[in-house]
């Protein structure tokens, strides 16, 4: 089996994300969003609320946890890319920060997903909500 890069696992776990959210009912409207201060995998609409959602993909192993990878300075990183996004597009939907953990077999196959709504809050002065 050929061993993908790291970029290369990521975009394929963005994938199976988004078509996650899709049958969850979610619309997505942009992936892979880049400002001056971050980036965001997917930013999607879920009835009357925003999700900028950080999607982390790994072997499944029930000891190495995705969202462990999503550590406070990360967590700052996002939190300020999603300010940027809400400032440049006047959003007035409530927002969320979202984990979502894609779990690949040894074949690159999807093994689980596990969505993590609301995983962190902002607590500093940078974001505006």
């Amino acid at each position: 089996m050929k061993e993908l890069a790291n970029k290369e696992l990521g975009a394929l776990g963005e994938e199976f994300a988004a078509k996650y959210l899709k049958k969850q009912g979610y619309k997505i409207l942009i992936r892979n969003y880049k400002c001056k201060l971050g980036e965001i995998d997917i930013i999607a609409r879920d009835g009357g609320e925003i999700a900028f959602i950080e999607v982390k993909t790994r072997p499944h192993d029930p000891y190495i946890r995705g969202m462990y990878a999503v550590d406070r300075r990360k967590q700052e990183h996002l939190l300020r890319a999603a300010s940027c996004y809400l400032s440049e597009t006047a959003c007035k939907l409530s927002p969320r920060m979202d984990v979502i953990e894609v779990e690949l077999d040894a074949a690159h196959k999807l093994t689980g997903i596990n969505h993590i709504k609301a995983a962190f809050i902002q607590t500093g002065d940078y974001a505006r909500y």
